[in-house]
């Protein structure tokens, strides 16, 4: 269970994050998708009908403070487990406990925080307390649960995702922070609107960073007999990261990472370095960066160097692994790559035909010929009667019919001449022909 405070405790000695820290749902800051007015998330917790589920999401977006909330308004016994501090012997004990609570007909919630670092056999533990109901299982992560959560326990949870906050939510909790009683509401704080968006900007998504952030800056801030004044250069100091205090509600940011995107297009090597460094040194998360160099290699090069979208994935990778500043280098080498590769966007487009007739016609078959026949009824139906292995023939061709009735003879990948891609070109032409004559 939580740890009870003690007399000797002060809460004003408490972080700025711990102080406040949501009591309610109605004062939890983002995630609408899940906790806005008759979303699923909300309704279960507030009917108090938990059942065992993973929040999944990066750090500082309220995946604790979910679990608090749950534990003050459940009716079940709550116990808070940390995967950092506890081996298989204190999930014993817990387990023990939590089976007693059974027998006595009273639920028991555990909440497992950072529980991708428990190892297999810590998380097998739990396995048979869930699938028995001993133990209503809420689990915190920062790591891809289908990665790090044994599939036998995930596939008994439901998996939410929580997302990094948005500018507009951070200052918004910022500015609750100088005015709220349990932050700085007793003190009289002087600090702009500005000011507190590029603490928002600068925390990127983590709402503990951006709180941890604002105590420091009004700590060190210029004492007055009005109150305490949070000028520019004591929030630069805090942040170290100037460039992001001329960043108007985020619109800087979606300039520079365009101006990446179009510097690569243009194949510009040296333009799309420099907006590069300009992110990455303002505190820009290389994550994301990496996130859209990876769309870059499938949007904008393709099959024209199909290798773009394997340096793309290594990067993103070594950022997740190493993290700044290490990773810039890594970045720095999928960027240059992606500038320096032929360029082709017939991937692009021929998602965008094919969305396009997928959203107008969408009652079409699948024609009977390529359908799943894992029934006796269903071949009766003559599903699959007349599939084609292309495997079977020499040329590894079939003049089967694929496409629905009505877009027969459309063409949604047009190959260009750039690159590689004018072999998949040529290929495509030749298939074409064989199907023609066949």
């Amino acid at each position: 269970m939580f740890e009870q405070s003690t007399l000797f405790e002060n809460p004003e000695m408490q972080p700025l994050a711990e102080r406040l820290r949501p009591q309610t749902l109605d004062e939890f800051c983002g995630q609408t998708h899940l906790l806005g007015e008759g979303k699923i998330l909300r309704r279960l917790i507030e009917s108090d009908k938990i059942s065992s589920m993973i929040f999944w999401g990066p750090p500082g977006v309220g995946k604790t403070t979910l679990a608090r909330i749950i534990a003050r308004r459940t009716k079940a016994s709550f116990i808070d487990f940390s995967a950092v501090t506890s081996g298989i012997k204190e999930i014993k004990q817990v387990m023990e406990q939590a089976e007693k609570n059974r027998r006595f007909g009273e639920k028991t919630i555990l909440f497992v925080d950072e529980i991708h670092r428990f190892n297999k056999a810590q998380q097998d533990a739990f396995l048979p307390f869930v699938e028995k109901g001993s133990i209503i299982l809420i689990g915190a992560t920062t790591e891809n649960p289908s990665f790090e959560i044994n599939g036998a326990l995930l596939s008994r949870c439901k998996v939410f995702v929580l997302q990094a906050l948005k500018t507009e939510e951070l200052t918004a909790l910022l500015r609750r922070a100088v005015q709220d009683e349990r932050g700085f509401g007793l003190q009289r704080v002087e600090i702009s609107e500005d000011l507190l968006t590029a603490i928002a900007n600068f925390a990127g998504g983590d709402a503990r960073s951006a709180l941890t952030t604002l105590e420091m800056a009004i700590l060190n801030g210029e004492q007055t007999e009005q109150g305490t004044v949070v000028t520019r250069e004591t929030v630069a100091q805090c942040i170290s990261k100037k460039s992001l205090l001329y960043d108007k509600g985020g619109e800087e940011h979606y300039n520079l990472i365009s101006a990446l995107h179009k510097s690569m297009r243009n194949s510009d090597p040296d333009a799309a370095v420099y907006w590069l460094a300009r992110m990455l040194e303002a505190g820009e998360d290389p994550i994301y960066i990496a996130r859209r160099v990876t769309r870059f290699a499938s949007e904008d090069v393709g099959l024209a160097d199909p290798r773009a979208l394997e340096i793309a994935v290594a990067a993103y990778h070594a950022c997740h692994f190493i993290g700044m500043p290490e990773c810039s280098v890594h970045l720095t080498e999928a960027v240059v790559y992606m500038a320096m590769a032929p360029k082709s966007n017939a991937l692009y487009l021929a998602y965008e035909r094919a969305k396009k007739d997928a959203l107008t016609m969408l009652a079409e078959p699948v024609p009977l010929v390529i359908r799943n026949a894992p029934t006796k009824l269903m071949k009766e139906l003559d599903y699959g009667k007349g599939y084609q292995y292309a495997h079977d023939t020499e040329e590894k061709l079939t003049n089967m019919q694929c496409l629905p009735d009505l877009l027969v003879g459309r063409e949604y990948y047009l190959p260009t001449e750039e690159g590689v891609e004018s072999k998949y070109k040529a290929r495509l032409a030749e298939i074409k022909a064989w199907k023609k004559a066949h």
